[in-house]
């Protein structure tokens, strides 16, 4: 019987989720060789180039860093790490079978959903746009085809009213570290049978696109609220007022009141709201184009002239 530190693990990922699993993961003393992640990003007006998430972590606990380009085509670097296996959670690229050929045990993949359900980009994002009460992580065998390979576990998380993307990709990155410290040393040692996936319960969590981003007015209450949980903090769903953009970070259903035009924004008590074409929804937190990120109490201090403007 091994134990963590006997194996040579090859850290695959990089946004937030990933980097939090993966500190985690080194906490609790499994035996990184390296982390592949995917290349720096350009941030801000002034193109600064800022680490991926997994990059600072992997500094901080000096463990080697590879961010090649393109995967498919710059992984001979691998053979020479000599990985036992190699984790991968929300890397960003397909994985190639020559890859996946390399590490003794194969490669296991962290995914953000209860599989079958919600193979895909944005498993996490869809589980809250279409009004679920729980997701969770899969420990699953990586093949060459989307996130369709065996599952060794799962770690269920419960989907909170409150819940929005940031507060849910929390709690299942620490699912996933849960999963891999209770599961990963028994599929090591050979004691954890991989089940197949049913293809007949299989969905697709496609990515968000930037159009999606835009608010749809014309969607009932309820899912536009979910539309804003999904994209809250990052990257935002917005509205426009004219040509200007309103980003909204948090707001909720107040009832079925619909006697307004479509999109009009109302005070009441001291308070905002605009109408669904089934009832009120409250802003609580906004971005104004061009300013930080307030709660509505302190932006309604300088701009009582929204009162009666259209978002659409």
């Amino acid at each position: 019987m091994h134990n963590k530190k006997d194996y040579r693990l090859i850290y695959m990922g990089t946004p937030e989720i990933s980097a939090m699993t993966f500190e985690s993961l080194i906490k609790s003393g499994w035996n990184f060789v390296a982390l592949i992640s995917q290349t720096d990003k350009e941030v801000g007006r002034k193109h600064q180039l800022v680490d991926t998430p997994t990059k600072v972590i992997a500094k901080k606990y000096q463990i080697p860093i590879y961010q090649p380009k393109k995967i498919r085509e710059e992984y001979e670097f691998v053979k020479d790490l000599k990985p036992d296996l190699i984790l991968t959670f929300a890397y960003g690229q397909i994985i190639p079978q020559g890859l996946l050929d390399i590490p003794k045990y194969g490669c296991l993949n962290l995914h953000g959903s209860l599989l079958p359900k919600y193979r895909g980009a944005a498993p996490i994002q869809r589980a809250i746009i279409n009004g679920e009460k729980e997701t969770g992580i899969t420990l699953m065998e990586m093949i060459d085809k989307m996130d369709a390979g065996r599952m060794y576990a799962t770690h269920k998380v419960k989907i909170d009213e409150s819940d929005n993307y940031t507060s849910l990709s929390n709690k299942l990155a620490k699912a996933a570290s849960e999963i891999v410290d209770n599961y990963l040393l028994k599929y090591l040692n050979g004691d954890l049978l991989g089940k197949t996936q049913d293809e007949k319960q299989v969905t697709f969590a496609n990515k968000i696109t930037s159009e999606e981003e835009h608010l749809n007015i014309n969607l009932r209450a309820i899912e536009q609220i979910n539309y804003i949980r999904a994209l809250a903090n990052t990257p935002g769903a917005y509205l426009y007022i004219g040509n200007e953009k309103i980003k909204i970070y948090d707001a909720k259903v107040y009832d079925d009141t619909n006697k307004y035009q479509l999109g009009e924004i109302v005070l009441i008590d001291k308070r905002l709201f605009y109408q669904a074409k089934d009832g009120l929804i409250e802003l609580i937190s906004i971005q104004p184009q061009g300013k930080n990120k307030m709660f509505v109490r302190d932006y309604l201090n300088g701009h009582q002239d929204i009162v009666g403007q259209i978002l659409k």
